[in-house]
């Protein structure tokens, strides 16, 4: 018997291991299964060079379960070792000094494996002893016992052992009790040995017999050693690429599209990534694509690797160029990830695009799902924009699908204003901005539907990217400016009667919360809507964007600000206008006098007070001052409240400013309730 110190320059290597492994617990089982599939592969190598000339056998992994002895088991009949080769590959551990060890890795239990070499002293996380029992694949190799209790000390002995291969024997320590419990082993092996190139076997298969569930001879084989994105797209079906999809997300729906990842230069990479149909909610679908490495799951964050934007996609990426206990810290700095994600990038937009060429109507009918995706890469990624603006689509409010170009050549003569900018009209919701819309086709316009997600930030990209282009909601003006051919006529009414017309409906105006309104007054013909409720295109976008940016939050706590258009040239707008005068002229006269003549008093004033400097004007001299405003003031609120008396019992303006309001969804509660009663005093 062989007793010895394992090669650390430390006495605590094993409670180092266990403390900074012990978030990670679980991937133990990873490593000691993957140590097993890797002594397998290496003897089928070995064979197929011909330095192996013996049977190879049923080659396989197998893990048991022994709860009475507390054991977990991990055998493979692969190459074996020898007492010479566990001394040097299991007793020489590449480590110095405790110290650095805590300082460089103490945040990052994966780095630990990679870097030192670790992966079998993981097994010392959930173990109090392990035990290996290992006989060499060479003629005449004498089996051996490796035993360590967690300490730096080991012995090595020889043993009995029929076949060649490894038993690594771990006693589960009484704090990690659950790694004896069937259902989480099963766990676990579904989670990291999915896919492993070498059969995996746990238990056995059962069968019903007898009223109740028994096991059979033959092994139960956890894994697929030949997973999808290991075979040739040529032989592949799309139910070959549906099926794999369930199996990886049982409850999903059916995907839109795949693509089938094989590059072998200047990377090794394989892998099948799906385009999951999404309804709304975008961080929701995320992390769901694994990584693997040699088919072992590695992890299924996989920000570094895939673009930001394609972390909405589900799938699988396999590459050896990646290490199997990858850091975050490697993704940010190796060059080979940085053109993996490149490759990727163009991958997709390749196959995107020729979806698109070869069948533009599937294209078009899975867009609502999928432009989700493609809106996020061309806000992402500049380059990503410059391969999608050509199979990218606008759809407009009856379901036609057009790409920018050909959506251009259409609206370019009929929406360009007399500033030469096409303006595009859309909107976000059919039935909310119906009559809008309505207003639009009327004049032969074209409007698109922009409801998604993302399509606000994508409106400002779209402006940025294309030349004298403006994006306009179809409610953000009357129709007659939102796309403004001509100079607007000017309304004939005079700054007395404009003033009184605007007070009257000012003052009947309802409180809503949050939101502000200003009255504007427009020749908008006889045949125009008497009123119009608007608001403004910069803000409601601001307020959009402030959902998806952080430090923009000040625009969502802004009011809502709308325009009310008062259309001077309607029957309703002038009887308004005549029965205020009538009501008013008598008593106003007096005050807009009064009025005309403070304000030019105020004028007069502050131009002498233009011609000093801010220390030459005396105390009185701003008296005079701030008591001539506050006079204005008081005359104008005079007026205000005379106009407000005059048309507080006024029907018509109560119905106007309702169906106004009722049409953009703000008339509620109380108001609406008291418009429905005088909407039927009325009929």
């Amino acid at each position: 018997m062989q007793k010895g110190n394992i090669g650390v320059t430390t006495e605590n290597i094993f409670p180092v291991i266990k403390k900074f492994l012990y978030s990670d617990h679980e991937i133990f089982l990873r490593e000691m299964v993957s140590n097993a599939v890797d002594a397998t592969q290496k003897l089928k190598t070995l064979k197929e060079k011909g330095d192996f000339k013996g049977e190879l056998g049923e080659l396989k992994v197998t893990i048991s379960l022994n709860t009475d002895a507390k054991t977990l088991t991990i055998s493979d009949n692969g190459i074996g070792m020898t007492a010479e080769e566990i001394d040097k590959y299991i007793n020489q551990i590449a480590f110095s000094g405790v110290n650095d060890f805590l300082d460089k890795y103490k945040d990052n239990a994966n780095a630990i494996i990679g870097h030192f070499g670790l992966g079998f002293y993981s097994a010392f996380m959930v173990s109090d002893k392990v035990e290996i029992v290992t006989k060499s694949y060479k003629d005449g190799a004498q089996a051996v016992k490796w035993t360590c209790d967690g300490s730096p000390e080991f012995t090595i002995e020889d043993t009995n052992k029929e076949e060649r291969g490894s038993d690594i024997i771990l006693h589960i320590a009484d704090d990690c009790k659950e790694f004896l419990e069937k259902s989480k082993i099963e766990q676990l092996l579904n989670k990291y040995c999915k896919f492993m190139a070498v059969p995996v076997a746990f238990g056995k298969k059962t069968e019903w017999k007898d009223g109740k569930q028994v096991d059979t001879d033959e092994d139960n084989i956890v894994n697929n050693v030949e997973p999808l994105w290991t075979r040739q797209p040529s032989e592949l079906k799309d139910e070959d690429y549906k099926s794999f999809y369930r199996t990886l997300y049982p409850m999903q729906d059916e995907p839109l599209f795949w693509i089938h990842l094989n590059v072998d230069y200047p990377f090794n990479l394989t892998g099948i990534l799906y385009f999951p149909r999404i309804h709304s909610n975008i961080d929701l679908q995320r992390n769901k694509i694994q990584l693997y490495s040699n088919q072992v799951f590695v992890t299924d964050q996989v920000e570094g690797i895939v673009p930001e934007f394609l972390t909405l996609l589900h799938g699988v990426i396999d590459s050896p160029d990646i290490p199997l206990n990858v850091s975050r810290s490697y993704l940010q700095s190796d060059a080979n990830v940085k053109k993996i994600s490149t490759y990727i990038t163009k991958k997709v937009a390749d196959r995107l695009s020729s979806i698109f060429k070869e069948n533009r109507k599937e294209f078009e009918e899975k867009w609502d799902s999928l432009k989700i995706f493609i809106h996020y890469g061309m806000l992402a990624q500049d380059d990503f924009y410059d391969r999608a603006k050509d199979f990218a689509l606008l759809k407009d409010i009856d379901d036609k699908y057009f790409t920018y170009n050909d959506y251009q050549t259409l609206i370019k003569d009929n929406q360009t204003d007399k500033d030469g900018n096409i303006i595009y009209l859309y909107a976000t919701n059919r039935d909310e901005q119906y009559t809008y819309i309505e207003a639009a086709k009327a004049k032969g316009y074209s409007v698109l539907l922009m409801d998604g997600d993302l399509d606000t930030p994508l409106i400002s990209r779209l402006e940025e990217k294309l030349e004298k282009t403006r994006f306009t909601r179809v409610d953000g003006d009357i129709i007659e400016r939102l796309i403004q051919k001509d100079d607007a006529p000017k309304n004939e009414l005079t700054a007395d009667e404009t003033d009184r017309l605007s007070e009257a409906f000012r003052s009947q105006l309802p409180t809503i919360d949050k939101a502000n309104f200003y009255i504007d007054i427009e020749s908008l013909g006889a045949d125009g809507a008497p009123i119009v409720i608007t608001q403004s295109e910069y803000m409601r976008r601001m307020k959009d964007i402030s959902r998806f940016q952080s430090g923009m939050n000040f625009y969502a706590q802004m009011p809502d600000s709308y325009s009310m258009v008062l259309n001077a040239d309607h029957r309703l707008v002038k009887q308004i206008l005549t029965t205020t005068n009538e009501k008013t002229a008598e008593q106003l006269k007096p005050i807009e006098s009064e009025i005309k003549g403070l304000e030019a008093r105020l004028a007069v004033l502050r131009q002498e007070q233009s011609k000093k400097k801010t220390e030459e004007i005396t105390d009185d001299e701003r008296k005079d001052v701030t008591d001539t405003e506050k006079n204005i003031q008081e005359q104008r609120d005079k007026k205000k409240q005379i106009i407000a008396d005059a048309v507080k019992d006024n029907s018509t303006i109560h119905q106007l400013i309702d169906i106004a309001l009722l049409q953009n969804g703000m008339l509620k509660g109380q108001a609406l309730n008291s418009f429905i009663k005088r909407s039927i005093d009325l009929i």
